[in-house]
C-alpha cells in the first residue's frame, strides 16, 4: 500500500509540474507582442530580402516565390505587381564591346534567363560549310574548318534569314575566300582572318556534278544561288562585311605550303553550336553590401584594410586636437567586394563586426560581346526573344 501512495503522490507532482511549466508558457505568448499586419518584422524581411555569408557558408539563400508565402500576415507577395512596381535597369559603364549594369527588382530565375537567352538564343552569323580546294599545311582539314567556324563575324544577323531546304541565297549566305601561299624559300607566315575575302556575288566554286559538255557560253553553276550582289544591297554597300578582328591566327604555313578554300556562314544560334553565340563571357552576381557594425580602429583597421584582396576597406582618420592619430576602418568600395569572407576568417572578433550580405533582387550584370553586335542590341535582343517566350506560353494557355 506505501508503494501504490508513493506512486500516487509523484504522479501528482508530475503533473502539477506539467501544469505550471504550460502555465508560464502561455503567459509568455500572451505577453508577446502581435505580429504586425501588413508588414513583414524585421528579421523576416532580411531574410527575404538578404543572403547573409557566414565565414564557412551563405544563409537565408532561398527565393519565396509563392505568392501566398506571407498571407497569414496580411503581406501579398505578389511578384508581378512587385516587378512592374521596382524594375529598372541602371547602365554603369558601356563600351564598344563591354557592357555593365544593374538590374533592380528582378527575381533569380529572370536574371539567369536573360542569361541563358544571350548564350544560346540570340541568333549570329558564322561559318558552318568550308569547301577545301587545297590544303597543304600541318592543320588537318575538319581542324582547318572549325578555326574558320569560331571567327566572329561582324554582320547584322537582323539582316539575314535561316538557312531552308539547303538553298543557299544572298538572303542567307554569306561567302568568303582564302587563298595563301607561302612561297618556296621564303619564311613561315601566319595565316590571319583579314585574309578572308568576302564574296557579295556568291561563291566562285563550280558545282562537281555539273556537266562539263553544257555549253561554255552558259554562266557555271556554283554552290550558291545568287540572284544579285550583296554589295548593292544598301545594308553594306557602305559597310562591307568581315570578320570582328584580322589578328585572329587561323594557320602557320611553312615554305611551299598553301591553303585555298571557300567559306560559306549561315545564321544560326549558340544552341546548334557554341560559334554562333554572340557573348564570350555573360555573368551576373547579387550586389554584395558591407555593413560594419562596430567600429575597428587602430592597428585592427590597418589589418583589415591589408587582409581585403580588392581593397573594400579604407582608412578614416578620426583624431582630434587631444587625440591624434586615432584611425577607423570604414567601407569605401562595397560593390568590388568579391565575398571571398577573408575579412571574417580572423574569428569571432571580426566577424561580430562586420555583416556580409547580398540584395536578392539587385543583380551586377555583364555583358561581353564577340564584337558581332554591340552589347547594349545584345541585351535588346534579349528581351525580345524572352517577351516571344511569354506571349507564346500565354496562348497556349488561353
Amino acid at each position: 500500500m506505501s508503494s501504490d501512495s508513493e506512486d500516487t503522490t509523484s504522479g501528482s507532482e508530475s503533473e502539477a509540474s506539467d501544469s505550471a511549466k504550460a502555465n508560464s508558457t502561455l503567459e509568455f505568448i500572451e505577453k508577446l507582442s502581435d505580429v504586425p499586419m501588413g508588414r513583414l518584422p524585421p528579421n523576416i524581411e532580411f531574410q527575404r530580402t538578404r543572403v547573409e555569408c557566414k565565414a564557412d557558408a551563405p544563409i537565408h539563400t532561398d527565393t519565396f516565390q509563392y505568392n501566398g508565402a506571407y498571407a497569414s500576415m496580411g503581406v501579398d507577395n505578389n511578384l508581378v505587381d512587385s516587378f512592374c512596381d521596382n524594375f529598372k535597369v541602371e547602365v554603369i559603364n558601356l563600351t564598344e564591346d563591354e557592357m555593365e549594369f544593374d538590374m533592380i527588382g528582378i527575381d533569380p530565375a529572370l536574371a539567369n534567363a536573360f542569361r541563358r537567352i544571350l548564350i544560346a538564343e540570340v541568333p549570329t552569323m558564322a561559318i558552318e560549310k568550308v569547301l577545301i580546294a587545297n590544303n597543304t599545311s600541318v592543320i588537318q582539314d575538319e581542324v582547318l574548318a572549325h578555326r574558320l567556324g569560331l571567327i566572329p563575324i561582324k554582320v547584322d544577323p537582323r539582316l539575314f534569314e535561316f538557312t531552308e531546304n539547303n538553298t543557299p541565297n544572298e538572303k542567307n549566305t554569306i561567302v568568303f575566300k582564302l587563298h595563301v601561299r607561302c612561297e618556296r624559300g621564303g619564311q613561315r607566315i601566319s595565316v590571319k582572318s583579314k585574309e578572308l575575302i568576302w564574296l557579295p556575288n556568291g561563291s566562285e566554286y563550280p558545282l562537281e556534278s555539273q556537266d562539263t559538255k553544257s555549253e561554255s557560253s552558259s554562266k557555271p553553276k556554283t554552290y550558291t544561288s545568287f540572284t544579285c550582289s550583296q554589295d548593292s544591297l544598301p545594308e553594306f554597300s557602305d559597310n562591307p562585311i568581315c570578320p570582328t578582328s584580322g589578328d585572329i591566327t587561323i594557320a602557320r604555313l611553312g615554305p611551299g605550303q598553301e591553303i585555298d578554300l571557300e567559306a560559306h556562314a549561315v545564321k544560326g544560334i549558340g544552341k546548334t553550336h557554341a560559334k554562333w553565340s554572340p557573348v564570350a563571357p555573360v555573368w551576373y552576381r547579387m550586389l554584395p553590401e558591407v555593413i560594419i557594425s562596430q567600429d575597428i580602429e587602430d592597428e585592427m583597421a590597418e589589418k583589415l584594410v591589408a587582409t581585403c584582396p580588392v581593397k573594400v576597406f579604407d582608412i578614416e582618420d578620426i583624431g582630434n586636437d587631444r587625440i591624434a592619430g586615432k584611425k577607423r576602418a570604414t567601407v569605401a568600395r562595397p560593390r568590388a567586394c568579391t565575398l571571398c569572407r577573408e575579412c571574417i576568417r580572423e574569428g569571432k572578433g571580426w566577424e561580430n563586426s562586420i555583416s556580409l550580405q547580398r540584395k536578392k533582387d539587385h543583380f551586377i550584370f555583364k555583358i561581353e560581346s564577340t564584337g558581332v553586335l554591340p552589347p547594349e542590341v545584345l541585351f535588346t535582343e534579349a528581351v525580345k526573344i524572352l517577351e516571344d517566350k511569354c506571349d507564346r506560353v500565354i496562348s497556349d494557355l488561353s
